[in-house]
């Protein structure tokens, strides 16, 4: 994996996308803490509903932003919408109604919906050779991870000497951050003049099609509903489940989110050796059916009486959801990859990226309004069946021996 740091681009747009990754993590604290003081024990409806409209804004912008990106040079695309978002994370501490909370998430997100498939789509051009980009993959995963393990460490620290309102300004400053670091990058050429002047809606609608045709990229989206069912309960769930449940303090609530992370990244730094030796399919699918598991366990656990047990036992069950999602999610880039050509990475990334949240897009409020009207427990076991149907799904649409992509599809 060490072999990537060479290339000085990608090093530096690791740092920036890190960079504002911990930034964002800072933010996911500080949502939490500020949704629980506005709205009490309903918390985890107001920030389910808030992610639902992070989800909107992905499946809704992804696809179009990005297609009618290919006229704006990347390096332009991405710093600007690293400044949008550290304007959006600057008001956010001035917020006193909960509709305020969910406009500016919507302004975040939509921001972050450009952001995040073009530096996907970079990822390619940088390393044109399989096992870089394998290698690429699982280090822009660790990104993801760092910001799930270290911000809320960070956060827990910082939350011993100020409010959580400044929590905000470290978002800002990672936005800042990385809008800089994108600056002084060269980034590789887009894709060609003659595939950029195709239309918008052209751009945006053939990676959808790409989804509709080949089968491993359906199996892909089933794979993505059985992480997005796991992973709603610990982003949405967590600050009720911790401060109320468990009774335990707002730093707990950083320590519970960076169980998650540690157990992803951990995963994370093992899948270039796994992918090695085995095939996606073969390293996904197990993942995935672990996945519906843990959450019965959890279950088990919200619906007994906390004991001294209760804590120890929760944060290996949210190591445990990291490290399945991270098993699911990371290698989907490689699954993308052999089921496009070059010119259509955009497009295809783009509808991953949109395909992939609209299942957030489900879980995320059915996680924060069953905890909100049935409990925790019941919560639990819903998401729990819903993953173990996506991975049923995933199985049984995915075949052993890949059908062959359809020729316009093709990888070159």
């Amino acid at each position: 994996m060490l072999s990537v740091w060479r290339n000085r681009t990608f090093r530096r747009l690791f740092t920036a996308h890190a960079v504002a990754l911990g930034g964002t993590g800072l933010a996911t604290v500080a949502l939490s803490l500020l949704a629980y003081d506005l709205a009490g024990d309903h918390a985890s409806a107001v920030l389910g509903t808030a992610l639902a409209i992070k989800m909107v804004a992905y499946v809704a912008i992804a696809p179009v932003a990005c297609a009618a990106a290919r006229r704006v040079p990347r390096r332009t695309l991405l710093a600007a919408t690293d400044l949008v978002r550290a304007a959006v994370a600057l008001a956010l501490p001035f917020v006193t109604e909960i509709w305020q909370v969910y406009a500016l998430v919507f302004l975040l997100q939509s921001a972050s919906a450009v952001f995040t498939p073009a530096f996907q789509a970079v990822i390619p051009a940088i390393f044109p050779a399989e096992g870089d980009y394998t290698r690429a993959l699982s280090t822009t995963r660790l990104a993801y991870d760092l910001e799930s393990l270290f911000s809320p460490a960070l956060a827990a620290a910082l939350l011993t000497l100020v409010s959580y309102d400044w929590l905000f300004a470290g978002t800002t400053l990672g936005f800042l951050a990385s809008a800089a670091l994108i600056v002084s990058t060269v980034l590789p050429r887009p894709v060609p003049a003659a595939e950029r002047t195709a239309g918008v809606r052209a751009g945006a609608s053939s990676g959808i099609r790409l989804f509709r045709d080949v089968p491993r990229l359906r199996a892909l989206l089933a794979l993505h509903l059985a992480a997005a069912a796991a992973g709603a309960i610990v982003f949405v769930d967590t600050v009720v489940l911790v401060r109320d449940h468990l009774g335990r303090p707002a730093s707990a609530v950083s320590l519970a989110l960076g169980a998650y992370g540690g157990g992803s990244m951990l995963t994370a730094l093992l899948l270039p050796r796994l992918l090695r030796r085995f095939a996606d399919r073969a390293v996904m699918l197990p993942a995935a059916f672990a996945l519906p598991v843990v959450l019965a366990g959890v279950a088990a656990l919200t619906a007994t009486t906390p004991g001294p047990w209760s804590w120890p036992a929760l944060l290996s069950a949210w190591a445990a959801v990291g490290a399945g999602c991270s098993a699911v999610l990371t290698p989907g880039g490689r699954v993308v990859r052999g089921c496009a050509a070059d010119a259509e990475l955009p497009a295809a990334f783009a509808a991953q990226f949109s395909l992939s949240h609209g299942c957030w897009l489900l879980t995320y409020p059915l996680a924060g309004w069953l905890a909100a009207g049935a409990g925790l427990p019941v919560t639990a076991a819903v998401l729990g069946v819903i993953s173990l149907g996506a991975a049923t799904a995933a199985l049984l649409i995915w075949p052993r021996t890949p059908s062959p992509v359809p020729a316009v599809h093709q990888p070159a």
